[in-house]
């Protein structure tokens, strides 16, 4: 897990190298300037030799300020190297999502990737930042002033020996304690981040049936939630300060009762008394240090798993090695094809699809809510994979295909349209990053878009804002139709893509369809059966199975299911 993780350190390895090597510089001062402070007060001070106490005073400030430098070195080092990791971290998470299928997407949840990129990075990042800097200051600190000590005073010494035994148990104990408890605190962020998610996304939703106040509860009880876990983890872990400082104070006090005995006997000058002090006070520092570094190391623990939970996970769709198979036509096979999300034989989604279709025809998919119309042509493109059989794209299995060779010529406009932030332009040019201007106006004339898209005083250049939300539904639709249109595709699936507009436009981007994309395998999926009439061929779905498939005049004619959603729709036509 470590290895996998803090591979991320990547070119910032020589900052996180050369921190540690400045906190030795820095260490090694603080460690010498209590026994400069003791020379000073029996060999300057108690002699009354002037000179000799301005010469080691300003040999001690010159400690000082070396000590400084390497500190404040060792602390830039650290923060770059720190925030330079996090950034790796976060993009390494982030190319690995890009490369998640469907399932694997469904599985984590995006409210969770969300936290893991968010909140878990942040917390490695401090945790990475405290390890370079602590993992090394702390042992050599607690070394070199546990040599001192003893060489001073092996006698006295023994008191602060005796309180580290104490400080581990603590340490030990809160640390076995704690890990559970930060564990449910970070799924508990992310129950609240997908209720901002779900809340956000649907704002206009909740405005229109009047939910503010209920939205207003349910994140107050998800904050409270989050809240409650906190306090549950984080008063563990505060308990290891007043606990260190006790044992700390304890020892400060035992050190004063015995050696203050000891200077009063005369076994101990007053100025070794003051340096000794000073030694103790950095063992224990050190001691405390290597426990805040472990009660870091708790804290980031559950990050740290969540986080390579992540990038472990292994696409449920990859492309083969050395693939080099390419589309030759729109064709498209189902063989015996059966599908389930849950990769359940005994819970089908689509049971037992066989279809042939030939390159270039128009099919349309119509079917009760429910029936898996999208779940059927979510296998062309290899959003999910089918659980049995083969689908055979391009006279190829899809399984034999490069993903991104695949995908460049299935355009798929999906139920829900994604826009991103940006201008009319940039979102069409992800369709095709090369096509040119006169290419972009065609396809939206085609898509029947050119018309309301030259009404903003921008025109193309109009910037849609984050998700499109400047643009109607039925606009949004023609835009990732003309979007779909510009990729060249050999096969386009329409996905219930124009719902949103009107007859008369679905007649007229139909009849554009027919005239532009003659060689282009087109699926029209439809509730709608003036969508879908005037295609080669219409399949009708039922309940995950082929329950017909023929051309309008022929389902009319003997297909149940079709005559009965035609006659409901003519009907309402009607009145």
């Amino acid at each position: 897990m470590f290895k996998t993780i803090f591979s991320n350190v990547g070119e910032y390895k020589k900052q996180a190298i050369l921190s540690p090597v400045s906190i030795i510089g820095e260490v090694l001062m603080e460690v010498l300037i209590p026994t400069v402070m003791a020379a000073i007060i029996d060999n300057g001070i108690k002699k009354g030799n002037i000179s000799y106490v301005a010469g080691m005073g300003l040999l001690m400030v010159g400690m000082a300020l070396v000590s400084l430098f390497f500190g404040a070195l060792a602390g830039r080092l650290s923060a770059v190297a720190a925030m330079g990791f996090a950034k790796n971290l976060r993009r390494a998470l982030f190319r690995k999502v890009q490369d998640f299928s469907f399932a694997n997407v469904d599985k984590f949840s995006t409210a969770s990737l969300t936290t893991r990129l968010t909140t878990d990075v942040t917390n490695i990042q401090n945790a990475f930042m405290m390890f370079i800097r602590t993992a090394f200051r702390a042992p050599i600190m607690l070394i070199c002033a546990l040599i001192a000590a003893l060489r001073m005073n092996s006698r006295l010494s023994m008191v602060f020996l005796c309180a580290v035994p104490v400080l581990a148990v603590i340490v030990a104990s809160i640390m076995t304690k704690a890990h559970p408890r930060f564990k449910a605190m970070l799924t508990h962020y992310d129950n609240m981040n997908s209720s901002v998610q779900e809340n956000l996304v649907g704002i206009r939703t909740v405005k229109a049936f009047v939910r503010e106040e209920y939205e207003k509860k349910k994140f107050t009880d998800n904050t409270e939630q989050v809240r409650h876990a906190q306090v549950k983890a984080e008063k563990l872990v505060i308990m290891t300060m007043p606990s260190m400082q006790l044992i700390m104070y304890s020892s400060i006090v035992a050190i004063l009762w015995f050696g203050g005995s000891m200077a009063v006997g005369g076994t101990m000058e007053t100025g070794e008394l003051s340096s000794f002090i000073s030694y103790v006070t950095q063992i224990l520092m050190a001691l405390m240090m290597l426990s805040f570094m472990f009660m870091m190391f708790i804290v980031s623990r559950a990050s740290l798993q969540r986080i390579y939970e992540v990038l472990t996970e292994e696409p449920t769709i990859s492309s083969p090695e050395n693939a080099n198979v390419q589309c030759e036509d729109g064709s498209v096979v189902f063989r015996n094809v059966s599908f389930s999300y849950f990769n359940d034989m005994k819970n089908l989604a689509l049971e037992k699809i066989d279809l042939s279709i030939k390159s270039g025809e128009t099919i349309g998919v119509i079917g009760g809510t429910g029936s898996s119309k999208t779940s059927l042509v979510q296998l062309i493109p290899r959003l999910y994979d089918a659980t049995k059989g083969d689908v055979i794209v391009g006279g190829h299995n899809v399984k034999d295909y490069d993903l991104g060779t695949l995908r460049n010529q299935v355009a798929m406009v999906l139920q829900k349209n994604v826009l991103f932030s940006g201008t009319i332009k940039e979102n069409l040019k992800w369709g095709n990053k090369d096509t040119t201007d006169e290419e972009i106006i065609d396809a939206c004339k085609s898509a029947c878009a050119h018309d309301f898209i030259m009404t903003f005083p921008d025109g193309y250049e109009t910037d849609l804002g984050q998700g499109g939300v400047n643009v109607s539904g039925g606009q949004k639709q023609r835009i990732c139709i003309a979007r779909a249109l510009l990729k060249k595709p050999k096969i386009i699936i329409l996905d219930d893509s124009t719902s949103a507009v009107d007859t008369a436009t679905d007649g007229n981007i139909r009849k554009a369809f027919r005239e532009k994309l003659s060689d282009t395998t087109t699926f029209i999926i439809a509730q709608r059966i003036s969508s879908v009439q005037d295609a080669d061929r219409i399949v009708v779905m039922d309940d995950g199975k082929i329950n017909a498939v023929g051309t309008h005049e022929e389902l009319l004619k003997n297909n149940t299911i079709y005559r009965e959603v035609y006659d409901s729709q003519q009907k309402g036509a009607d009145e």
